[in-house]
């Protein structure tokens, strides 16, 4: 993720019951108050009238997580706090994460770690034998098991070695698709080996994820994001990347592929064919940039450009596309599959940006009609030291009660955000933990929330200073985006 908060879309929040701190149970239970100031938008992403929520949140005597009232958190792992099984900390720079079935009762969630070189990190992903593609870099992904009141029983390591691991995405058969946002190539930085790659990881089995291999068909670029469309066996993935901006890609696998646990490892390295997004609006105008959208409810035809050289092995796939061959967009983000589609996020909505200031855009891509349309937009925030309005969409995930969750990596105070149609928007938490100074605070972004397949806890993760928390609370339904 590299970037900042805010946003707002469709679909709501689940969560409930705590998480295990170094094995004790520190739960905080927000005080009292009722009801649900939340941010009403219009088609533009301008912020509008109050609408529904959960109501105003509640400073966390702690400083950590600010609710609203009746709810509560725990945290599950902390960096340089809890320790994997290993004997090592917990890793820093939580991001992407998934939460899975776990047998007996509870979760098991997989969780990226954004770090690059292993020189450099404090708290890296430890080089363990077995589970290392490249002993140099200090990034890659830790398996997390708690029961199902949250609280952690097991953390260990499902695959080290990798680099600046960000959003990744939950396979249709119950793995974990972990992308490097990079395309450092070995002799760069310390590298020993390649990267810009995704890598399978499996919640289950730590014997599938020994000796791990990237998924070369999948293309080497600054990936963000992996979703798998279920009935297809397409992959999309998006492009966290700029100068020129990044692109939204489809993998399509070769005839007679079924995905399956440890398939995708197993295919050669040009198998399939990658190709980019190229859109069209409803005049038949290529449309050159994600930016150009302003209305919600725009929509635009969607046609896919194989990519020349997907292991990019002179040029970045991005540059190897002229600006009339393919549709760009300003740091894509997170994507989630549901609905049918896939939910994708671009954290800015305009093709450059002055200065610091945020906005961004959510978008639904319907691969039956081959067409992406623009559910939520935001508009540059004027008051980011707020609850609201919101900016800067990154992570996201869809909530069982409806709407989507997602994690706010804008300008100022940073926030998990409820969003449904409408462009209505509202708080779920606060993150209050000021890593700056008194003089000059600064908040670091939300990462990764997901929720347990009960639907009673909201995972989400603080990136710095690395926290996991579990959020628990009176989940309600709310309209779908």
């Amino acid at each position: 993720m590299s970037l900042s908060r805010r946003g707002f879309l469709g679909r709501s929040a689940v969560a409930g019951a705590g998480v295990a701190f170094v094995g004790s149970t520190e739960m905080l239970l927000a005080p009292g108050a009722s009801a649900a100031p939340a941010q009403d938008g219009d088609r533009h992403g301008r912020p509008g009238r109050p609408e529904f929520g959960y109501g105003p949140l509640v400073a966390d005597p702690a400083g950590k997580l600010a609710l609203p009232a009746g709810f509560a958190y725990q945290i599950v792992t902390q960096t340089g706090v809890t320790k994997l099984e290993s004997g090592q900390y917990t890793p820093g720079s939580h991001d992407g994460t998934a939460a899975f079935y776990r047998h007996g009762g509870g979760s098991v969630l997989v969780v990226n770690h954004e770090q690059g070189a292993l020189a450099d990190t404090e708290f890296p992903v430890p080089p363990l034998e077995g589970y290392t593609y490249d002993p140099a870099l200090g990034g890659g992904c830790t398996v997390v098991e708690t029961d199902r009141h949250g609280r952690r029983t097991r953390e260990y390591v499902g695959v080290a070695g990798t680099a600046v691991n960000c959003a990744g995405g939950k396979t249709p058969w119950d793995t974990w698709l972990t992308c490097e946002e990079t395309e450092v190539l070995a002799g760069q930085g310390g590298a020993t080996k390649d990267h810009g790659y995704v890598f399978e990881v499996d919640p289950y089995d730590r014997r599938a994820n020994r000796d791990p291999k990237p998924i070369k068909a999948l293309g080497r670029f600054a990936h963000e994001a992996a979703v798998v469309d279920p009935w297809r066996g397409h992959i999309y993935l998006t492009e966290d990347a700029s100068k020129p901006n990044g692109l939204l890609f489809r993998w399509e696998p070769p005839r007679g592929f079924r995905g399956g646990r440890g398939k995708l490892r197993g295919l050669a390295d040009t198998a399939g064919t990658l190709a980019a997004m190229k859109a069209f609006d409803a005049s038949g105008a290529f449309v050159d940039d994600l930016s150009r959208a302003t209305e919600i409810g725009t929509s635009y035809e969607v046609k896919w450009i194989p990519v020349p050289d997907r292991d990019a092995r002179t040029t970045s796939i991005r540059k190897q596309f002229t600006n009339s061959d393919v549709t760009r967009g300003r740091k894509l983000e997170g994507a989630w599959w549901a609905d049918g589609g896939a939910y994708i996020v671009t954290s800015f909505a305009r093709t450059e940006s002055p200065g610091t200031a945020h906005d961004g855009q959510v978008w639904f891509y319907d691969p039956r009609r081959a067409r992406l349309t623009l559910k939520l937009r935001f508009g540059v925030n004027p008051a980011p030291g707020t609850d609201g309005p919101f900016d800067g969409p990154d992570n996201i995930t869809v909530s069982p009660y409806g709407g989507v969750i997602l994690a706010e990596d804008g300008s100022g105070v940073q926030h998990l955000i409820g969003a449904t149609s409408g462009n209505r928007s509202y708080p779920i938490a606060r993150n209050d933990l000021n890593i700056g100074s008194p003089e000059s605070p600064e908040f670091s972004e939300f990462t990764g929330p997901t929720y347990s397949l009960d639907g009673r806890i909201l995972f989400a993760n603080v990136q710095d200073p690395g926290i996991m928390y579990a959020i628990t609370g009176p989940w309600r339904a709310h309209r779908a985006l």
